[in-house]
């Protein structure tokens, strides 16, 4: 039983033991490269994508299930230099082919 390819999972670690935590990220001008860079460095294994439309990269964190998401998004994310605004997506139950729904 797996997650989806695009989210890492270490050897021995269960799907939910974790919680998949997705963050939309709006930059100042001419700031999305060097906020990419950034966030693509964080220890929580972040996968980040340059957008189009309202915000300017889609980021995809996995947090321990006791952490803190609002420090984490507050204290982390939004303390980035560049980073102009954020909409937070918390996700519930991953569903593959193989889990099924």
């Amino acid at each position: 039983q797996g997650l989806p390819a695009q989210v890492p999972q270490s050897e021995g670690e269960h799907p939910m033991d974790k919680r998949n935590l997705i963050v939309m990220v709006k930059c100042e001008i001419g700031r999305t490269y060097d906020v990419a860079a950034e966030i693509a460095d964080l220890p929580e294994g972040p996968i980040v994508y340059s957008t189009s439309g309202d915000y300017d990269l889609f980021t995809m964190f996995r947090l321990e299930n006791n952490d803190d998401i609002g420090h984490y998004v507050c204290e982390i994310i939004q303390k980035i230099d560049g980073v102009r605004d954020t909409n937070t997506i918390v996700c519930f139950n991953p569903f593959t082919k193989d889990r099924g729904i």
